[in-house]
This record gives structure tokens, sequence and C-alpha cells, in this order.
């Protein structure tokens, strides 16, 4: 296991972003990588002997834009009520969640990164979010609503969210889910809200 100081991923993240609103939610601002072929490249070439993990955090991916954006325009779905922003790479649902009213937002992601990324992005938009590292698949979540933007990018992760997002459904939770459309969307088990281009 690798540790990170908090000053060296805020010094990363500062060094490899600049500041911009995603396309579909330009009322949010992120720290977000301007090419992504280069941070990943930069990734793999320089810092891979540190195990630094990917930066999902560095893009504001297709699916959790349109769930950001679904919260925003739709925030009846969420005001005053408890969420839980499962993989919320940069933040940026959580941050949609907070805008749109929820009374009480987590943002939950096992990338050491994410703290300092959710932290920045949060400030940028005049929140402090709480951030949970901790990995809850699996077990009960103290909150009404878990949202979830893309998520089922492989096959391991698909098999191992689909049945806690269905536990969590029995057990009474709103599980909101963007996503563009991959292969490992458990299309059978989801009610189409919203549709984004």
């Amino acid at each position: 296991m690798l540790m990170y100081d908090n000053r060296e991923c805020e010094a990363f993240i500062l060094a490899n972003t600049t500041v911009s609103c995603p396309p579909h939610v330009p009322e949010v601002r992120l720290r977000l990588a301007d090419e992504a072929h280069d941070l990943w490249l930069k990734t793999e070439a320089e810092l891979e002997a540190i195990g630094l993990p990917p930066p999902f955090w560095a893009f504001a991916w297709a699916g959790g834009q349109a769930l950001a954006r679904f919260l925003l325009d739709h925030p009846k779905q969420i005001a005053g009520r408890r969420v839980v922003d499962f993989a919320t790479g940069s933040g940026l649902v959580a941050i949609a969640a907070a805008k749109a009213g929820a009374a009480r937002v987590t943002a939950i992601d096992v990338d050491p990164f994410c703290r300092t990324a959710v932290r920045l992005n949060a400030a940028l938009n005049g929140l402090e979010l709480p951030f949970d590292d901790r990995d809850p698949v699996g077990g009960p979540l103290d909150a009404d609503i878990l949202v979830a933007g893309d998520v089922f990018y492989d096959e391991a992760m698909a098999a191992r969210v689909t049945p806690w997002f269905d536990r969590l459904a029995r057990d009474g939770l709103t599980v909101l889910v963007g996503d563009p459309g991959r292969a490992y969307l458990p299309a059978d088990r989801v009610e189409h809200l919203a549709r984004y281009a």
C-alpha cells in the first residue's frame, strides 16, 4: 500500500489540470486535465514507479456529466435527502447534488488523489464536501440516495457493484446511475430517466 501526502497530491493536481466547466454542466467548475492523452502518458511513463493510480479524477466522464445534469435539472429528486456519490472521481456529481439541494452529500472514492481533487473542486464551487476513502461495496449506507457515474467501465467492476446496487435498492435506497451505454451496464435492471447527447 502506498501513502500519498496531501501536499504532493495537490501539487500534482495543480500542475496537471486547469479550471474549466464540463460541456454539459457549465455551472460547475472543476480542475480537469486539458488533454487526456498527455496526462495518461505522463502517469504511465513518469509515475508508474511510484504506483500512481490512473487519474480518473482528472476528467468529467460522460456518465458523470449526464448524472450531474439530471440532478441539476431535477432537484426534487434529491432536495433535502442524504446522498452518497460512489466512485466520485473529480466530485462532479457530488457537487451537482449539493448545488441541487441535497441535505448532505458524501463523496466516496478509494483513489487517494480523489480526496484532494474533491476538496479543490468543491472549493471552486463554494462548497465543502465530506469525503470517505473506505470501500463501501457490499455494506449498508447511511443515505437515501446513491449516485454513481461511469462505474460500469469493465466486467470486474460491474460484477462487483451490480449485486450491491440491487441490495441497496431492495433496502429502499434510490440508486441513480449515469452511463454512456457501456457493454457492462446491466441494462435489464435499469429504468431510463433521461438521455443526453
